[in-house]
């Protein structure tokens, strides 16, 4: 317990609350029991260290990793009852896919249910799925998703400017007056080329030139130990995933062919969406969906995206396609904060309401002509005008 104690104290000391993810304002921490998922690397131990430091007594809060060589032979339950009768009433568990034992959710239940004044947070991959399983923490734990760095955060986090979240209606009416405000003496432009390349991930700042070769490491990591430790999958399966995730990279956004690309990585045309479905949960993929359908189903794509631009270079293309990183970057953002499918018009439907193509900056409305709440999203711009408004101003959103 003692190696327990020692390692919260260390992390909680060496954890820097300089810097906030956006989902620290949007968490009920007060709720007794709720789930912080996320893709590796967003930073969901930061936001529970940050929120520790910043508003409990270390005394009544205890932060702990069931990865941790401890759980090999202790159980969380356990744990948690020694810690309660010395007063700890904040629990903090990071890593839940990771304990050694099949059981972490019916743990979390039995403490939820036995200890009614204790509050609970935990922490696990994107692809947890607490619905799932006979403990049935739907009932009890909200979910949260960690996604990766806005492009409003990556500002905030190289020190150049800190502003707040807009949100689509007003970044809508409002785009040349925040654009004017937010470029008063920087060049936004080449600092969003920047963040294409390097700076979805908080830690890009341990070293710009490690960046890709941690990324690969991190999907790497995603595939061969979180994947399998969610979802029932042999060794053979995550493979034909890394060479599907390789052929996506090297064609992304492109509209799938199913019985090819299953031929390509011998997969069967009937299992293929639920192995797209799979790197879409792990966070590698975005998947994008016709409007009017079930947006968690397995029916096909409309498109298959990269989830995030910088994958697009640490999957070994120095120089990705222009078009492919805009469209990647425009969906990525915008599926945090509203529902984005594909149009008829357009390259995306967002909200069942607003139809918007990305492009250049000599991008034209002739493919949305005469649709109604039309917009272009276009790249190479600072300011905007009417209903031209600038790629980067949509990683403002979140």
């Amino acid at each position: 317990m003692n190696t327990l104690i020692n390692t919260y104290k260390n992390r909680l000391e060496r954890t820097d609350s300089n810097f906030v993810r956006y989902l620290m304002k949007d968490v009920y921490w007060t709720d007794r029991l709720y789930a912080i998922v996320g893709s590796r690397g967003t930073g969901k131990t930061t936001l529970m260290l940050q929120y520790i430091k910043q508003n409990l007594d270390m005394g009544k809060a205890f932060y702990m990793s069931l990865d941790d060589l401890y759980f090999s032979t202790n159980r969380l339950v356990d744990v948690v009852r020694k810690l309660w009768q010395e007063g700890v009433t904040h629990f903090f568990i990071d890593e839940v896919h990771k304990y050694p034992y099949d059981t972490w959710a019916q743990e979390l239940k039995n403490i939820y249910d036995s200890y009614p004044e204790l509050h609970v947070a935990f922490s696990g991959s994107s692809i947890l799925n607490i619905y799932k399983g006979n403990a049935d923490l739907s009932r009890r734990a909200i979910d949260y998703e960690l996604f990766g760095m806005s492009f409003r955060e990556f500002l905030a986090f190289e020190g150049t400017v800190n502003v707040p979240a807009v949100s689509l209606e007003d970044l809508l009416e409002k785009h040349v007056e925040i654009a004017a405000e937010i470029t008063r003496g920087i060049k936004i432009v080449p600092l969003f080329r920047k963040y294409l390349q390097n700076g979805y991930f908080p830690y890009y700042k341990e070293g710009i030139h490690i960046y890709n070769r941690r990324l690969l490491n991190t999907v790497n990591a995603i595939l061969e130990t979180d994947l399998p430790a969610v979802e029932k999958i042999e060794y053979v399966s995550v493979q034909k995933l890394k060479r599907l995730l390789g052929i996506i990279a090297g064609m992304a956004p492109f509209v799938p062919n199913m019985a090819r690309l299953g031929n390509l990585v011998d997969i069967q045309r009937s299992n293929l969406p639920r192995s797209l479905g799979l790197l879409e949960k792990s966070r590698l993929v975005g998947l994008l969906r016709e409007s009017g359908k079930n947006l968690n189903n397995l029916s096909k794509p409309s498109k298959i995206y990269l989830d995030n631009p910088n994958l697009a270079y640490a999957l070994g293309y120095d120089n990705p396609n222009t078009g492919n990183l805009r469209e990647t970057f425009f969906y990525n953002q915008l599926r945090v904060i509203a529902k984005v499918t594909s149009a008829m018009k357009g390259d995306f439907t967002v909200n069942d309401q607003y139809i918007f193509e990305v492009g250049g900056s000599s991008k034209t409305f002739s493919q949305i002509a005469d649709t109604p709440h039309s917009y272009l999203a276009v790249d190479e711009t600072e300011i905007g005008w009417g209903n031209r408004i600038p790629l980067w101003m949509f990683g403002l959103l979140y």
